[in-house]
């Protein structure tokens, strides 16, 4: 049996998760920020779709980018060093979060990104705990990401694009922001043959959770990134 979650209560041991469907290890509860950030530090995320309670995860294996392992192609980095683009973060979170809400997902005919999630992450932006990356074109937001940074540990959430390659501009440009700061890894969750195509890969859950102690108490507090922290950096590499 699944455990129901009471407001109060805390997360089950992680090794009770099920198998099938993978990763799956409580229902109920809220979406507070103390909830939130006690499920990312452990390693759990929600995942669930409008009209089920909420769902709890922990994947195994778990999908990871290490930030100085992206895969960039010969035409991303000709326009990571040559493109018409602009690279901000945590200028748009609001319009970011609505914007991967609303991006169609193959298979899928809506969306988890519900009302109630968005206004969960937008009180974590506003805590300093989530952030965007958002890529402009001639002051249009044409592409982004957003996640929550714990320590020196990033959990990826969702990613849009409106234009050619402009979610992947996002992504270059966190993986060089996040490297910069030291940060071990990025969590991608589940695994998709697309997040393997960036260079993300899937790890042992027991791997996953022994990085992520020793990464989530790192680093610096929490706190808006600079707007105009990473723009440019490929431009200045080639």
């Amino acid at each position: 049996m699944i455990p129901w979650l009471p407001a109060d209560s805390i997360f089950p041991p992680i090794d009770q998760a099920l198998t099938e469907p993978n990763g799956l290890l409580a229902v109920g509860g809220d979406l507070s920020p103390e909830r939130l950030l006690a499920a990312y530090r452990r390693g759990i995320f929600p995942w669930y779709s409008p009209g089920e309670p909420i769902l709890w995860w922990s994947p195994d294996p778990r999908m990871v980018l290490f930030p100085d392992q992206l895969k960039i192609t010969r035409s991303l980095a000709k326009t990571l060093r040559h493109g018409d683009y602009t690279v901000k973060l945590d200028t748009a979170f609001d319009r970011v979060i609505a914007a991967c809400a609303a991006a169609p997902r193959p298979g899928q005919s809506g969306t988890w990104i519900s009302p109630a999630m968005q206004a969960a992450y937008l009180r974590l932006h506003a805590l300093g705990y989530a952030h965007s990356v958002e890529t402009w074109r001639s002051g249009k937001l044409v592409g982004g990401l957003y996640g929550i940074a714990l320590g020196r540990a990033f959990f990826g959430e969702s990613m849009f694009s409106h234009a050619t390659d402009a979610s992947k501009i996002a992504l270059a440009h966190l993986c060089a922001y996040l490297a910069r700061r030291e940060f071990g890894i990025i969590d991608c969750q589940m695994e998709t043959s697309h997040l393997a195509t960036l260079g993300a890969s899937p790890i042992p859950r027991d791997d996953f959770l022994a990085r992520l102690a020793a990464l989530v108490d790192a680093g610096d507090a929490p706190g808006h990134w600079p707007a105009d922290g990473i723009d440019g950096v490929f431009r200045k590499m080639a």
